[in-house]
């Protein structure tokens, strides 16, 4: 055993550490839990025990000179290395270019429409894209006969290869936040609810299973359909950055009443104008206050919702809303 200790002493003392590859060698030789000198210490119980202090006095020596030696390589290493990037390197010369990334054009203008509710005074709520049928629909005044319970429209959650909870399911828009709001918050509320949602639909170009919205919803004492009309003008023209021709057209949404649809008047080079649809809106129905404990005769709110992808088409001139989910770098680098 004492043979192999100097032998092993000679090595480490010997070894040429002169470049990380060496160094790396070396910890593997002699500093690794499966070194030279950790199998010495596998053998001390061969000893007796009146010599086996001894021995392994000696060992916690040689492994400690042998610990100093590596770390000392390791320091020379690296300021050798400091040492000449400093005397190459130049400072004021100009860094090479590296690429940039860019944001989706998705979420340029889910950011834009943020911007702009928080000038109105809009917080931002979130909630689970996985909901229920009492904050899904129950809550906001769909029937228990709506089609938009329907398999056709609604993503259900398959509790195994045969049965399906129809309890659980895919939120079909962000109104189920509003209700979770509403619920924990008492009025005055005015929140945005932005997210995903999913509904059951043909892949088109205009139409795609899953999509964003941005929804508001504003509940305080005396909020009337003039303040709703207000909103929605000031909206628009803040998100599209210029005076707006618009229409409001009466509407149905099970969750408002009275509801509306806005249209504001598109032209495009070479192009006719005409009249496009850019988000509903409503003042909250009573019932929908009434399933979450506030009074509709104190309080009163409206609320409306947009379609992301319709706006940033709008925005951007795209006409086929596939191309947002494609993840095609020559689409996505026209946004940096």
């Amino acid at each position: 055993m004492n043979t192999d200790i100097e032998s092993i002493r000679q090595a480490v003392r010997d070894f040429k550490i002169e470049n990380a590859a060496q160094l790396e060698e070396f910890r593997l030789q002699f500093v690794s839990r499966k070194g030279k000198i950790a199998a010495l210490f596998t053998g001390l119980g061969k000893f007796a025990a009146e010599e086996r202090a001894a021995v392994g006095k000696v060992l916690n020596e040689l492994k400690n000179e042998a610990q100093q030696r590596f770390d000392q390589a390791k320091l020379n290493l690296e300021s050798s290395i400091h040492t000449q990037r400093s005397a190459t390197d130049d400072i004021t010369l100009q860094a090479p270019p590296r690429p940039v990334g860019s944001l989706h054009p998705l979420t340029l203008t889910l950011e834009e429409i943020k911007k702009v509710f928080y000038r109105l005074g809009f917080s931002i709520a979130e909630g689970p894209e996985i909901e229920d049928d009492f904050h899904n629909f129950t809550s906001l005044n769909f029937p228990p006969e709506h089609p938009a319970r329907d398999m056709q429209d609604t993503f259900y959650i398959h509790k195994d290869a045969e049965r399906i909870d129809k309890d659980l399911l895919l939120r079909t828009h962000t109104s189920p936040v509003q209700i979770r709001k509403m619920l924990e918050q008492k009025p005055p509320i005015r929140s945005i609810m932005p997210g995903r949602v999913y509904r059951n639909e043909s892949v088109t170009y205009k139409s795609y299973f899953l999509f964003h919205q941005v929804e508001a919803l504003y509940v305080d004492k005396n909020v009337n359909f003039a303040e709703l009309k207000e909103t929605l003008v000031m909206l628009a023209e803040m998100v599209f950055n210029r005076k707006v021709e618009y229409r409001l057209r009466p509407s149905f949404f099970p969750f408002t009443e009275p509801s509306l649809e806005m249209d504001i008047w598109w032209e495009q080079p070479g192009k006719p104008g005409k009249w496009l649809e850019i988000l509903g809106a409503g003042m909250v129905h009573p019932n929908v206050l009434k399933s979450v404990d506030i009074d509709p005769e104190v309080y009163s709110g409206f609320a409306l919702g947009m379609g992301v992808e319709r706006m940033t088409s709008l925005r951007y001139g795209i006409d086929d809303i596939r191309i947002y989910y494609e993840n095609d770098i020559r689409f996505l680098e026209q946004f940096q």
